[in-house]
């Protein structure tokens, strides 16, 4: 057992029967999860009814071609062809893309402002589909499950003081293990992202040159160890030593 599952498994004693370590292949490291990718996906599939319902969708053709093409292209790359995929572009100006477990990828038109090229845009695509195979959506849901109970348990034999052990515990779990976890699916995101834009046929440098650009633009000032992203020079120097480690341009 790896030592992410043992560290899971502590903070989730009493899920212990319900939890499962599974071996990522993809990741190259094994994962803690208490349910399966098919159980997310009635809940994504809605979600993304109500998306395309709730959100004003682009109606420009050459936009949603474009992320289409280039999306099938990465999907194609990631082995993911066989499934089906769905892409929208929404109006939206703040640069943002999603993507859903059932297969569903969003991209707002204030990013396809900000990206300089098509391997940019790949460079996000690829991001969105590395969550998918990484299957991050189930690893998340776990954790926060699993120390959810454990907190609550914690709470409920805290007498007078049930309200400060909430509130305290909510926080140290939020800081020290779910925002942290986060944070390390967006490096490995990124990583895989680039490995499927590569074996798409684009370049693999713009994906540190999207990171550019977006810190340029960032208007957040929210430290590091309170966001659920890594910062921007965190991203590209991740990026820079493994595509150097891949011998790539």
């Amino acid at each position: 057992m790896t030592r992410t599952c043992v560290a899971v498994f502590a903070t989730g004693l009493l899920a212990l029967s319900l939890g499962a370590c599974a071996y990522n292949e993809s990741l190259g490291r094994s994962q803690f999860l208490i349910v399966d990718d098919s159980a997310l996906i009635q809940q994504s599939n809605a979600a993304w009814a109500e998306t395309l319902k709730t959100q004003k969708v682009s109606a420009n053709v050459a936009q949603n071609e474009r992320v289409r093409r280039v999306g099938g292209r990465v999907v194609q790359a990631a082995g993911l062809a066989g499934r089906s995929w769905d892409y929208a572009v929404f109006e939206d100006a703040s640069p943002n893309a999603f993507v859903l477990p059932s297969g569903q990828i969003g991209v707002t038109t204030g990013l396809l402002k900000l990206v300089q090229n098509d391997d940019q845009l790949a460079a996000v695509l690829g991001h969105e589909v590395g969550h998918v195979v990484a299957r991050h959506a189930a690893e998340r849901y776990s954790t926060q499950t699993t120390t959810g109970v454990f907190l609550g348990a914690v709470q409920s034999r805290a007498g007078d003081y049930a309200q400060a052990v909430g509130a305290l515990g909510g926080m140290g779990a939020q800081v020290g293990l779910l925002l942290p976890f986060s944070r390390s699916h967006e490096l490995e995101a990124d990583r895989l992202g680039v490995d499927y834009l590569a074996a798409a046929g684009y370049k693999p440098s713009e994906s540190i040159a999207l990171w550019r650009v977006m810190a340029q633009q960032r208007q957040s000032g929210t430290p590091e160890f309170a966001s659920t992203h890594p910062s921007d020079q965190t991203r590209i120097t991740a990026l820079q030593q493994y595509i150097a480690s891949r011998g790539w341009n």
